[in-house]
């Protein structure tokens, strides 16, 4: 078993990140394991649709672009890759690959792996007819891979995190009860999953040098632990305020569930160790569940939208009145119409954009004719015959597609998990002998309730970061503090119900609150404020990206010691 700490680095957060990423990761510094996340929910109903015009298609392109161009830079210097890139048809993206280390003229390993793909198999259990389903798969198809003396594994629906746990446990040997072991690698996989939100990307607080921030490289030693870094000279920032918003990413509570360990998020200790260098220690993981999460998207209907300008006075008259107007002039009323006012409007304003509202209008049915030109040609005809000074931010056009995604769940001895070695020989990969129910953990004590004393009031952001994101048709807000005296006062002032005032939209969804005290941390879990998923699009901000950003901007009564 090696002893010497294994170093991973990312290239790819999403489908669509920065296309020079591999290169500068190549050729920055020292790397054993090169890795890239690209699939997200909205990804693969992206991908499904490439698959349903094309079916020898349905993987990222971007990832054989990248490829082309630094292939040869990864096999000089001994570098192995390992991405999710397969999507949909990871045996295609392998033989692909193949091709172009042929037309390069290069010698190289090229394995895959597979069985995640459900979609002929949805009726059969119980998901009906979506247009794809995908299981998130674990690691150790990954680690036969490479075990194999693969030089680049792509495979289809692992989690994001596997594809860092598997070059880990082939180079420790791991075996799957390793669960702390595994668990750590497992934090580490989910801090560097998303690229340079680990290096200041996205942060509360602004990290100097961001305009071109490095992406993230994890040492991680044969116990698990590891140390999170970035390339010497590279942008951005690497510090305990990065990684925790990173840890706080699109989770729930304390359990944090992988196919392989459920990593226990309330375990992590994160300490600075040295410039752009947190180490991440004392992590603990448990038995998996006994079933795996499944990707499922269908399509949903069609979608359409226009965007009314109000300017100046009466606002609110306005808005009123085209809204009567509109659906007074559809002959047939779409199955959703929604109508949001965005009073982004300033009193006496000096400039006419910011004396002006925005009043939009979206409609869905399954019928792309109710949603298409009737509807368009209902907004533009009101042009001449409506509210004073009517204009719109572009013409309506036809109605377009938009998905739907559901969570599913499947017995982890249902799924086949398959990996292809270069030769064609296939391997069949066992479920977890072990597994454990996912049950919520026993909410943790409160820290003593601070002194009292004078409160300034003011912005929450001022004291507190946040980071939010998307979890299908819900979504999570991390929230944390840098002192021990805040998390005090954090923990006690910022319960479930001063969330709902601060975000008045919450007030009637189920929310959930998770103490995080090693990271000074609160995690609410918001059940459907998304609606069907990101590509429903059932609010301004699909993803719930600036929610966090939102909570922060909200004033609140904070101890003046604190600030």
């Amino acid at each position: 078993m090696a002893s010497q700490a294994v170093r991973i680095g990312n290239c790819s957060g999403f489908y669509g990140d920065r296309m020079s990423a591999m290169g500068e990761m190549l050729a920055g510094g020292d790397l054993d394991y090169l890795t890239g996340d690209y699939l997200a929910e909205l990804t693969m109903l992206i991908l499904a649709r490439d698959r349903a015009r094309n079916a020898d298609l349905g993987y990222a392109k971007t990832f054989l672009r990248q490829l082309e161009n630094n292939l040869g830079l990864a096999m000089d210097r001994g570098v192995k890759i390992v991405a999710n890139a397969g999507g949909l048809n990871p045996a295609g993206l392998a033989a692909a690959v193949r091709e172009l280390a042929d037309r390069l003229g290069l010698t190289v390993d090229v394995a895959h792996v597979e069985g995640d793909d459900l979609v002929a198999r949805a009726d059969e259990l119980g998901f009906g007819s979506p247009l794809s389903a995908n299981a998130y798969l674990g690691a150790w198809g990954i680690v036969e891979c490479l075990n194999a003396g693969a030089d680049i594994v792509v495979t289809g629906r692992v989690t994001d995190a596997s594809v860092i746990v598997g070059p880990a446990a082939a180079h420790f040997g791991w075996s799957p009860t390793d669960y702390d072991a595994l668990a750590g690698a497992v934090a580490a996989g989910h801090i560097i999953e998303c690229g340079t939100q680990a290096t200041g990307g996205n942060y509360a607080f602004f990290p100097p040098d961001l305009d071109h921030p490095g992406f993230p490289i994890a040492e991680i030693g044969a116990d698990g632990s590891s140390i999170i870094t970035k390339h010497p000279g590279t942008g951005g920032l690497v510090d305990t305020g990065t990684v925790t918003a990173q840890l706080l990413y699109e989770i729930t509570g304390a359990r944090y569930a992988n196919p392989d360990v459920t990593l226990r998020m309330d375990s992590v200790t994160l300490q600075q160790d040295g410039p752009d260098r947190v180490r991440v220690s004392g992590v603990r993981g448990e038995a998996p569940p006994p079933t795996l999460k499944v990707s499922l998207n269908s399509l949903g209907g069609f979608r359409n939208a226009t965007t009314f300008v109000l300017t100046g006075l009466d606002i609110e008259a306005k808005a009123a009145l085209v809204r009567r107007q509109l659906e007074g002039a559809l002959t047939t009323r779409p199955a959703e119409l929604e109508w949001t006012l965005a009073r982004t409007d300033h009193a006496d304003a000096d400039t006419e954009e910011t004396a002006s509202a925005l009043l939009h209008c979206v409609v869905r049915d399954p019928d792309p004719a109710v949603v298409g030109r009737k509807f368009s040609s209902a907004g533009v005809e009101l042009a001449l015959a409506s509210y004073p000074g009517f204009t719109a931010t572009a013409p309506p056009g036809d109605g377009q597609v938009y998905g739907l995604f559901t969570p599913g769940y499947v017995e982890a001895g249902a799924v086949p998990h398959i990996a292809v070695h270069a030769d064609g020989t296939r391997v069949d990969i066992a479920p977890a002998a072990e597994t454990r129910e996912l049950t919520p953990v026993q909410q943790p004590g409160l820290p003593d309730p601070p002194a009292e004393g004078p409160t300034v009031r003011t912005p929450l952001g001022r004291i507190a970061g946040a980071r939010s994101g998307d979890k299908g048709g819900s979504a999570n807000v991390g929230v944390w503090v840098r002192t021990d005296e805040a998390w005090a006062w954090l923990a006690h002032f910022l319960t479930v119900d001063a969330l709902r005032e601060l975000l008045p939209e919450t007030y009637a969804l189920p929310v959930t609150r998770h103490l995080l005290p090693n990271l000074r941390a609160v995690n609410f879990v918001i059940e459907d404020i998304l609606g069907r998923g990101v590509a429903y699009q059932a609010r301004f901000d699909p993803q719930a990206k600036g929610l966090g950003e939102w909570l922060r901007s909200r004033y609140v009564d904070i101890p003046e010691r604190l600030l």
